[in-house]
């Protein structure tokens, strides 16, 4: 499984997030290939989640990944929560 987490520049926002999913992701027992980037990339690399903002997922109408949003990066219940319902 592939997620990418995704910010508006790729560097210090998504990387927070990135950490936050691999760690929520191990604690459920899934393993994935978690990598953060920025939207511009996003748009053209395959994943099967992109994990973003509500703001940035509208700009990546149209991926076939499933995108999640978290409004909070920095909440691992939100996250987990999140992730539960899409996985």
């Amino acid at each position: 499984m592939k997620v990418l987490c995704v910010c508006g520049l790729g560097q210090g926002t998504s990387l927070i997030l990135r950490m936050n999913v691999e760690n929520v992701l191990s604690a459920m027992g899934v393993s994935a290939d978690v990598e953060h980037t920025d939207v511009s990339t996003a748009s053209g690399m395959e994943a099967d989640y992109i994990i973003t903002s509500q703001e940035l997922a509208q700009s990546l109408e149209g991926h076939s990944a499933r995108i999640i949003v978290v409004n909070n990066y920095f909440d691992n219940d939100e996250i987990k929560q999140k992730l539960e319902e899409s996985l």
